[in-house]
């Protein structure tokens, strides 16, 4: 279906990396539209201990068929050991929306 859309999710450690993230990631029209939110306290299991950390939401919209490359993406511009990269399918949306998300990212 050309309309269908995902957003995938991520942190970013500050506000540069994640703008750096957001840039490639819409010049290279892999998203037609990327989020860089406010930052957040996020608060986790690691290594057997609780850590809290200051990170900077991201929230990237793309098709489908986009998830590999924008994940292949995120990991190369991300300097988390295990960064957050969870992918949501818009189930309902404002059609022409979703399909300026799809013509932005390459479906005709």
């Amino acid at each position: 279906m050309a309309g269908a859309a995902i957003m995938i999710v991520t942190h970013m450690p500050d506000r540069a990396s994640a703008r750096i993230l957001a840039r490639s990631l819409v010049e290279s029209r892999l998203a037609a539209c990327v989020s860089v939110g406010a930052p957040v306290e996020s608060l986790y299991h690691w290594r057997g201990k609780i850590e809290t950390a200051q990170e900077i939401p991201v929230v990237v919209k793309t098709r489908p068929e986009r998830y590999a490359d924008v994940e292949a993406s995120i990991r190369a511009h991300h300097p988390y050991e295990l960064p957050e990269i969870v992918a949501v399918p818009i189930t309902h949306g404002f059609a022409p929306y979703l399909q300026w998300i799809a013509a932005e990212t390459g479906v005709g």
